[in-house]
């Protein structure tokens, strides 16, 4: 664990799933996985969930962003080509929004950043309950 190997390191760690239809919908295995999540999504609404944790010393403190984003319906030919970029198959929801992935968001309702798999506004006041502050670049003690 980084934790324990370097006791005085700021450890952050984040996750992010696609929630549809109260379906978790994971890293597709394979093309075809692909193709069957991004069916599910086009044309519709669902929800990015990024969990966030912080631990410095002995303090851990974490929550979660939650973002709702809207795919514009996509014909199979479309879905396809992005398949065939190979982008999806890395990511959560089987899409990337800060790649190809992003032409194919209609909307987003919350944290762009969220989506992307990091909510920074989030992390930086996680970051101050833990007892350190962020200040533009900087990164210090409070």
């Amino acid at each position: 664990m980084i934790a324990s190997a370097e006791p005085d390191a700021l450890v952050i760690g984040a996750d992010t799933i696609v929630v549809i239809d109260d379906r978790i919908l994971n890293k597709p295995t394979d093309a075809a996985e692909a193709l069957s999540m991004l069916r599910r999504l086009r044309g519709r609404t669902h929800q990015v969930h990024t969990a966030v944790c912080v631990m410095w010393g002995d303090t851990v403190v974490s929550g979660v962003e939650t973002a709702r984003v809207r795919f514009r319906a996509l014909t199979d030919a479309e879905l396809l080509a992005y398949i065939a970029t190979g982008e999806p198959m890395d990511k959560a929801g089987a899409y990337g929004i800060q790649g190809f992935g992003a032409t194919i968001v209609d909307r987003i309702e919350g944290d762009f950043f969220a989506v992307m798999g990091l909510p920074l506004v989030r992390l930086v006041g996680l970051m101050r309950a833990a007892g350190v502050s962020y200040e533009f670049g900087v990164v210090g003690v409070l």
